[in-house]
C-alpha cells in the first residue's frame, strides 16, 4: 500500500506541477507579453511606415480593377488565360465564371481579393525566388532556412496573426503580411529543389565553356529550374487564396469579409456563394499555371508547346 501511495503522489506531482514552478511560468509569459508591448509602442509607428509603399500599390491595383469596365476585364482574363494555357475552353471558362461572379453580385470582393492574391504572389515571387537560389548554392543556408519554413507552414495562422495585429493593427497592410508568410514556403522549397535537381553533367558542360557563375545560374541553372519554379508558383497561389478568409478577420475585405458575415448570422446562401467564387479563382489559376508550365517544360525538352 505504502509503495502504490508513493506512486499515487508521484502522478499527481507530474499532473500538477508546484505552484512555484506555475508563478516562475506566469513571469515568463508576462514579461515576454511585456516586452513585445513595448517594442512595438517604441517601433510600430515605423515598421508600418515601410509597408505603406506595399499598401498603396495594393490600393492601387484595387482601383484600378474596379475601375476597370467589366466587359474589358473579363475579355483580358480571358486573353491571358489563353496566353498561359493555349485551351480555348479554359479561357471561355474563365470568363463564364466571372460573369456568374457578377451576376451574384460578388464582382467588387472578387476584384478585391484578386489585387490582395495578385500583390502577394508578385511579392512571395521577388522574395522567395532568390531565398531559394541562395539556398541552393550553400548546405548550410538550406539547415538554417528549412527549419524556419517548416515552422512558417505547420504554425496555425491565427497565432502569427497576434504579433502581426500588435505591430501593425487592422488594416490591409497586415493582411498582405500574413498572406505572405502563410504562403512564400512553397515557392522557396520548389526553387530550391528545381535547381539542386539540375544535371551535374549540364554544369559541368557549362563550366566546359568558361561559363561564369552567374551565366550559369541565369543560363542553364534557371531555365531548367522553371517547371519547379512555376509548381511553387502554382502553390503559393492556392495557398494565398486559401488565407483570404483569415485574412478578412485582420481588415483584409474580398470574399473573405461575406463569408465571415455568414458564419456569424448564419447565412447559408451568401457563405456558400462567397465560397464557391474563391473556388472558382482558385481552379483558374490553377489550371492556367499548371498549363503553362507543362508547357514550359515541353519546351525545354526540345517539343514545340510554345
Amino acid at each position: 500500500m505504502a509503495e502504490n501511495s508513493i506512486i499515487d503522489w508521484d502522478k499527481l506531482s507530474l499532473i500538477h506541477p508546484p505552484v512555484m514552478g506555475r508563478q516562475d511560468l506566469r513571469d515568463v509569459k508576462k514579461a515576454i507579453d511585456g516586452t513585445f508591448r513595448d517594442f512595438t509602442r517604441a517601433n510600430g509607428e515605423w515598421i508600418e511606415s515601410i509597408f505603406d509603399p506595399l499598401k498603396w500599390f495594393l490600393l492601387w491595383l484595387e482601383d484600378l480593377f474596379l475601375a476597370t469596365p467589366w466587359p474589358l476585364f473579363m475579355l483580358a482574363a480571358g486573353g491571358l488565360a489563353y496566353l498561359g494555357s493555349r485551351s480555348w475552353k479554359l479561357a471561355v471558362g474563365t470568363m463564364a465564371a466571372l460573369l456568374l461572379i457578377g451576376w451574384f453580385d460578388m464582382w467588387e470582393d472578387t476584384m478585391t481579393t484578386l489585387a490582395m492574391v495578385s500583390v502577394a504572389t508578385i511579392l512571395c515571387i521577388v522574395i522567395g525566388i532568390p531565398i531559394g537560389i541562395w539556398m541552393s548554392r550553400s548546405d548550410r543556408v538550406q539547415a538554417m532556412i528549412v527549419p524556419v519554413l517548416d515552422l512558417m507552414q505547420t504554425i496555425p495562422a491565427f497565432v502569427y496573426l497576434i504579433p502581426v495585429v500588435m505591430l501593425l493593427g487592422i488594416g490591409k497592410a497586415p493582411a498582405l503580411l500574413a498572406v505572405l508568410v502563410y504562403a512564400i514556403p512553397p515557392i522557396v522549397r520548389l526553387t530550391n529543389l528545381g535547381i539542386r535537381l539540375v544535371d551535374k553533367e549540364v554544369l559541368e558542360a557549362a563550366d566546359a565553356f568558361g561559363s561564369s557563375s552567374r551565366e550559369r545560374l541565369l543560363q542553364v541553372q534557371m531555365p531548367l529550374a522553371l517547371p519547379n519554379i512555376f509548381a511553387g508558383v502554382n502553390q503559393t497561389i492556392m495557398m494565398a487564396l486559401g488565407m483570404v478568409v483569415i485574412a478578412a478577420m485582420i481588415g483584409g475585405s474580398g470574399l473573405g469579409t461575406p463569408v465571415l458575415r455568414a458564419i456569424s448570422n448564419q447565412y447559408l446562401a451568401l457563405g456558400v456563394f462567397n465560397g464557391l467564387a474563391i473556388v472558382s479563382i482558385a481552379i483558374v489559376f490553377d489550371r492556367v499555371s499548371q498549363a503553362y508550365g507543362k508547357r514550359l517544360q515541353k519546351h525545354r525538352e526540345g517539343g514545340h508547346g510554345v
